[in-house]
């Protein structure tokens, strides 16, 4: 009985600091402040907009199950986007299949486009990843992914839109086709 007691106290002190932890973590305001960002769409707007899970992975540090997510073994030429606020993230040219069965890239097409923080929720030290515009959770980098960088930028799906090569001018974002060329060859869109 006695060992019950302290076992439910000990449970109870690990919510409590996880929930302390959530509320000084200093990005509650962040999120605030990001609300009149024009890139990010306000809260009703984003619940009418994205799925159910992907509201809750950008907005509520969710993550989704692996290997039943859109992108963990999607092997097309492309980029990937935040899918609140567009902000070009990754290419295809740097994902790998990390056996995780979430998407995971070596490195972003522009690190000026990420923020990230300390997370030491869930008994844990890691990198949480988020959008710098839009203040969407991305997932978490570990120090853990081959060469070049050594780094895995484990993401969940939920927070990406895919663009293809051959609809990154048409969908805007034709300054990436560049990525996708390599001397000698035609242009990569058909």
């Amino acid at each position: 009985m006695r060992l019950a007691l302290v076992a439910a106290g000990i449970g109870c002190l690990a919510l409590l600091s996880l929930a302390v932890i959530r509320a000084s973590d200093g990005r509650a305001g962040d999120r605030e402040g990001a609300m009149g960002n024009p890139d990010k769409p306000s809260d009703t707007e984003l619940k009418k907009r994205l799925t159910p899970e992907q509201y809750q992975v950008t907005q509520h540090e969710a993550t989704e199950p692996p290997f039943h997510n859109a992108f963990w073994d999607n092997k097309k030429a492309g980029i990937y986007i935040d899918v609140v606020s567009g902000e070009p993230l990754f290419s295809s040219l740097d994902k790998f299949d990390s056996g995780t069965g979430w998407p995971s890239f070596t490195r972003p097409i522009d690190k000026e486009n990420l923020v990230e923080h300390d997370d030491r929720r869930l008994f844990m030290h890691r990198t949480e990843v988020r959008s710098k515009h839009a203040d969407s959770h991305l997932g978490h980098v570990f120090p853990d992914g081959p060469g070049p960088t050594g780094l895995r930028y484990c993401i969940n799906s939920a927070s990406l839109r895919f663009i293809p090569v051959e609809k990154l001018e048409e969908e805007g974002y034709g300054r990436y086709l560049a990525l996708f060329k390599t001397p000698g060859t035609k242009d990569p869109t058909p």
